[in-house]
């Protein structure tokens, strides 16, 4: 990323020497802590994403070769070295780079392992790395799976988490309505018009991401894959109806096939002793579901990430 008096995008060897001056403050800073402390570990790249999201999703993104990737290392280890970091570079375990996948508006570009088969096998023998995959979001299962099989392994996700928190409380407000509609002097929460109205009042997180008429923008501003509402949340008058939403269905049961309707994976956890039927924990619930498919991926077993609105719930000695 440039810098505010950058000239224009810097360049790798500026990136490289800025990432060598950031290495030695940790490295500093980490020699002044008690003996013992665990040795820093390093990830670098100049491949990185602009921070949250792409703003168009017209094709997928070129794979970074192979050529490219170990110039990136050189580079990087020179300027480690002028800086006298020759021993921390040997604790560099990842490197950014780009595998194919990518999000927009309304499109997720899938992994290929056959276009990044020449990249997957073109890791260094030192230091011994692996990837770090930005844009991650969205990957169905298996491919997330291929990637960490093809030395992707760091996979870094975010907006489907807020995407996925976004669809807890649509679908927990649509229950709302179903059982508090008919009640007189109960008042609805109004989450999604509150949201919407933060987002047209300030635009400048959304607007030049999303296009179309009024009401293409307007199914963007609360479904989109890029989550750009994921910025307004904070906002005092969508966090009142938020508080509005969760204490009317505290104190108010909503019966199961209603979750059933809106929430099935939530339903059936319900159904089976995993989940109370409360709102933050259903929340908390669908949310993880998207972490349980990255620790399937990265083949890890289960110590049981789910909690229940009371705590966290048994273990499992078994794959997620």
């Amino acid at each position: 990323m440039a810098c505010a008096d950058d000239p224009r995008l810097p360049s790798e060897s500026i990136v490289a020497e800025r990432a060598a001056v950031l290495c030695q403050a940790a490295e500093e800073a980490w020699r002044e802590l008690p003996p013992g402390a665990v040795p820093l570990l390093y990830v670098i790249g100049t491949e990185v994403p602009a921070p949250g999201g792409e703003s168009a999703s017209g094709s997928a993104p070129i794979v970074t070769t192979v050529d490219s990737l170990h110039n990136t290392l050189r580079i990087f280890r020179q300027a480690f070295e002028q800086r006298g970091l020759a021993e921390a570079w040997e604790r560099v375990v990842g490197a950014v780079v780009q595998p194919g996948v990518e999000f927009g508006d309304d499109a997720v570009f899938e992994y290929d392992r056959n276009k990044a088969s020449l990249l997957s096998a073109g890791l260094p023998g030192s230091p011994a790395l692996v990837y770090e995959a930005h844009s991650t979001d969205y990957q169905s299962p298996g491919a997330l799976a291929q990637m960490v099989e093809d030395h992707f392994a760091i996979l870094k996700v975010g907006p489907w988490l807020t995407f996925a928190f976004r669809e807890a409380v649509f679908a927990l407000g649509a229950i709302e309505r179903e059982i508090l509609a008919g009640k007189k002097n109960q008042r609805l929460s109004q989450v999604r018009e509150a949201l919407d109205q933060a987002m047209l009042h300030n635009p400048s997180h959304w607007l030049s991401y999303y296009h179309g008429d009024e009401n293409r923008l307007r199914l963007s501003r609360a479904y989109s894959y890029s989550d750009r509402c994921r910025y307004y949340w904070h906002e005092p008058a969508v966090q009142a109806e938020i508080e509005r939403l969760l204490g009317n269905l505290r104190t108010h049961s909503f019966p199961l096939p209603l979750v059933s309707q809106y929430l099935p994976q939530e339903y059936q956890a319900i159904r089976e002793g995993l989940l109370e039927p409360q709102p933050e924990g259903i929340i908390r619930y669908h949310i993880q579901l998207v972490l349980r498919v990255y620790a399937t991926a990265c083949g890890m077993m289960e110590q049981k990430l789910l909690l229940s609105s009371s705590g966290i719930l048994r273990p499992r000695a078994r794959p997620l």
